[in-house]
């Protein structure tokens, strides 16, 4: 994460550095529309709708991860039942054995 900040804000300098270099007014046309603008909007425009069709594109990935995580977590829950209700039973196995073992010591009996 902190990886992708550091790169974002290298790029953004670039961009600023560019836009700065370059304060022309620029004509834009764009589906049977005009306009002229600072070069600065065009490039902050362009980089924005680049960041958004970026974060439309992860869309899918974390909601896999994100259904992926409920289900293992869901799993998690479910074994930690099983390894309780096991540990259960070996506590009451234990107390079985101590309780029968004096009885088989009294009558003579072998273990």
């Amino acid at each position: 994460m902190k990886g992708s900040i550091v790169v974002l804000v290298i790029l953004l300098a670039f961009v600023a550095l560019f836009t700065f270099q370059n304060p022309e007014v620029v004509t834009v046309r764009f589906l049977g529309f005009t306009g002229e603008t600072l070069l600065l909007a065009v490039v902050v425009a362009a980089f924005g709708a680049g960041v958004f069709g970026a974060g439309l594109a992860a869309l899918p990935g974390y909601f896999r991860r994100r259904s992926e995580s409920k289900a293992a977590k869901q799993k998690i829950r479910e074994l930690e039942a099983e390894v309780k209700a096991l540990k259960t039973e070996i506590d009451q196995l234990k107390k079985e054995k101590a309780v029968r073992k004096p009885e088989l010591w009294k009558s003579g009996g072998a273990t």
